[in-house]
């Protein structure tokens, strides 16, 4: 976007120029553009502005908003905004505001908000059984549009992002070279497949892990919310499209292993300026792979597996699932010496194949073989596997830290499926339990239910407003639904309405009010992402702009999103801004640098896709209605304390429980309402847990240093 772009931009946010697809709407009511289920919490966000971009307007609503039905203009539900923390601004938005609750409105059809006094109207959203399959659909398919060496034809793509064969032409994916014997054409291997990795046209085995988990477990936790008719070529052989994307790239880390389990860790161009043309049918420059790493080794051994078990499930892939888990053996069975001897390889990518470190640290390597080895347990039932994770899941990142983070994903995941297994260690099941019950128990960061932490109802840490976010939202959504499932301290219903809140803030519910999905006016959204930084998409081509632009982005690919890092100090919007309002619907390169805003990457893609999977499939999950919870904190002084530890602000009788830092229960005490004191002289010194219990179920918890 050049500088007369971006003022135009800033100038159609404070005129209220239509941006959107639809008439034009307000900047100040923000809701789930796709709609909401009929039985869900549905809370519209109002927001006035405080600081960042557009501090210079302001809003004020009336008394009652009116839910208007958009075929017949009547007004169905009245509602009065209720102001959020008592008119306090949010620090994250840089807003005050208020939350608007028609959730008890819950008749089928197309509906808009709209303020009494102003006529400001939030975009038109649905209230449906099931208002976002076709969200889900195009959001799949963007891994269709990511496939390399594949014809594009318009049957399946559309006639606007129609392609031919890409990177298929001599030393391109089918006879790439080594990157360090470039003119040794016996070092030619046949590497094609597989998707784009971001808004490259690279590939990297080490990115895949974290993509391909989520998209497995988004089918084997939601099936029902996968189709077979995603319009791709496989589409209608009867196995869901999902699977049939995710077989994709398995085939093309078939070709990244060797016959003695390492695998080569990358490949792509040699040189920035090489294979940057669009659409990617016209790139004709050479193409390298690189160097083995037992990182990529330790994906594949991982990834086929975990991929072994979901496709045995399909009878026409049982013999694939088979050879799957020979070659997830043979890369641990490589890597093993490895971990054994304290040599896993840290640093073979040095760039030659330019864009994206591909390397994985220790602790990441060490979380993939603990992983691994549980994947294969699994598969096989070997005690080989069993005894693996009984002397080494110490080793793995959740003990080391004792915290479960959204970060780790995955390796709860993959805790709390070895965790359900016939023949799991009972050490390791309780070790496991025990860091989940003191990590949620106690809940430090409010990663885990809903709370009223957020103006847009969508609290994560400010740390995580970082490049890449909306992978880390969808992240701790998924996060929360894997608690909900496996009834984790039985606070189900808060942790499903978490991640319902985190969805609506990915489909408008955020300081833009934009669904930050790629030009999906066609699919429901009136302000959605018009430009991503793709070099198929790339500012200045016929892709450039979803509404300017001939063409425009294909739809469905989620931005990497707010960054309150970003780098480029010369443009603010996104420098300098609050951490939500760190953004800007652009595209432009070097030094503007907005891939660090609206580049796409298939890791964010796939978290989203797990996290929107669960609520087409919703029949899986709690109903997400909930109430808000107030803000509650205890005073505990003096802290840290020697022999006396005072408790204040107790909102009602309940039980104080104390844990160590290894999460055992140390002391246990019924406290009335008000104040109570706790004898602490008898307990050893170091940091405590303290958890507030009432009906059963643990309401917050404080920390407490013992000297």
């Amino acid at each position: 976007m050049n500088a007369l772009r971006f003022f135009i931009y800033v100038c159609a946010y404070v005129c209220f120029i239509q941006i959107g697809h639809g008439q034009n709407m307000s900047h100040f009511i923000h809701v789930d553009q796709f709609g909401y289920q009929l039985e869900a919490t549905k809370v519209a966000v109002i927001s006035d502005p405080q600081n960042g971009y557009n501090a210079n307007v302001s809003f004020n609503p009336s008394a009652m908003l009116d839910l208007v039905d958009m075929q017949t203009n009547q007004v169905v539900m009245s509602v009065a905004p209720q102001s959020w923390d008592n008119g306090a601004v949010h620090e994250e938005s840089g807003d005050r505001g208020w939350w608007v609750d028609f959730s008890s409105f819950k008749a089928t059809g197309n509906y808009y908000l709209e303020d009494r006094t102003s006529g400001e109207r939030s975009p038109i959203f649905s209230i449906s059984e099931n208002p976002y399959e076709e969200v889900l659909k195009q959001a799949g398919r963007a891994f269709f549009y990511n496939r390399c060496n594949a014809e594009k034809k318009a049957s399946h793509a559309g006639s606007k992002w129609a392609d031919g064969m890409n990177f298929s032409n001599p030393l391109q994916d089918k006879n790439a070279r080594y990157i360090y014997s470039p003119n040794d054409a016996a070092t030619e291997k046949d590497l094609s497949g597989g998707w784009f990795d971001a808004g490259d046209y690279n590939k990297y085995v080490s990115f895949t892990q974290t993509t391909l988990q989520d998209l497995m477990s988004a089918y084997e936790e939601h099936p029902n919310a996968f189709s077979d008719n995603w319009n791709i070529p496989e589409s209608g052989n009867g196995i869901p499209d999902v699977i049939d994307e995710v077989i994709w790239e398995l085939k093309w880390l078939e070709k990244m292993q060797n016959p003695d389990g390492s695998a080569h860790i990358k490949m792509g161009s040699k040189n920035y300026s090489e294979n940057t043309s669009s659409p990617p049918s016209a790139n004709i420059d050479p193409r390298y792979y690189g160097p083995t790493c037992t990182s990529a080794s330790l994906t594949l051994a991982t990834i086929f597996a975990r991929a072994s078990i979901i496709l045995d499930a399909f009878p026409a892939q049982q013999s694939y699932a088979n050879d799957l888990l020979a070659k997830a053996k043979l890369s641990f069975d490589y890597a093993l010496p490895y971990y054994i001897n304290g040599s896993l390889e840290l640093n073979c990518d040095d760039g030659s194949i330019v864009s994206g470190d591909a390397d994985l640290d220790l602790q990441t390597q060490t979380n993939l073989i603990i992983e691994a080895a549980i994947n294969l347990f699994l598969a096989t039932a070997d005690p080989a596997y069993n005894n693996f994770i009984v002397d080494n899941y110490q080793q793995h990142y959740l003990f080391v830290n004792n915290y479960v983070s959204y970060y780790q994903i995955t390796s709860i995941d993959a805790f709390f499926r070895y965790s359900s297994a016939t023949g799991a260690n009972q050490v390791v099941k309780q070790a496991f339990n025990n860091l989940l019950d003191t990590a949620v128990g106690n809940n430090w960061e409010s990663f885990f239910g809903f709370n009223d932490l957020d103006l847009y109802r969508a609290f994560i840490p400010s740390y995580s407003y970082h490049w890449g976010s909306n992978q880390a939202i969808a992240s701790l959504a998924n996060l929360n639904l894997l608690l909900a499932k496996n009834n984790v301290l039985g606070d189900s219903l808060s942790y499903a309405t978490k991640a319902a809140e985190q969805l609506h803030y990915f489909h408008g519910v955020n300081p833009q009010s934009m669904v930050y999905l790629s030009n999906m006016y066609d699919y429901g959204a009136e302000r959605s992402v018009n430009e991503i930084y793709h070099t198929w998409f790339n500012d200045g081509t016929d892709y450039d702009h979803a509404l300017n632009s001939p063409k425009g982005p294909a739809p469905g690919f989620l931005v990497g999103g707010s960054n309150k890092d970003f780098s480029y100090a010369n443009l603010s919007p996104p420098y300098n801004q609050p951490a939500q309002k760190a953004f800007l619907d652009f595209n432009t390169g070097w030094p503007e640098s907005s891939w660090e805003i609206t580049e796409p990457g298939i890791y964010y893609q796939a978290a989203y896709v797990r996290l929107l999977a669960a609520y087409v499939d919703f029949a899986q999950i709690p109903n997400s209605v909930q109430p808000i919870r107030p803000k509650i904190s205890l005073k505990l002084f003096p802290n840290p304390t020697n022999d006396i530890l005072h408790i204040q602000g107790i909102p009602e009788t309940g039980v104080i429980e104390l844990y160590d830092a290894m999460g055992r229960q140390v002391q246990s005490k019924t406290v009335p309402k008000g104040e109570a004191i706790l004898k602490t002289q008898g307990l050893a010194a170091g940091a405590y847990h303290l958890r507030f219990i009432r009906d059963g179920k643990i309401s917050f918890g404080e920390m407490f240093i013992k000297k």
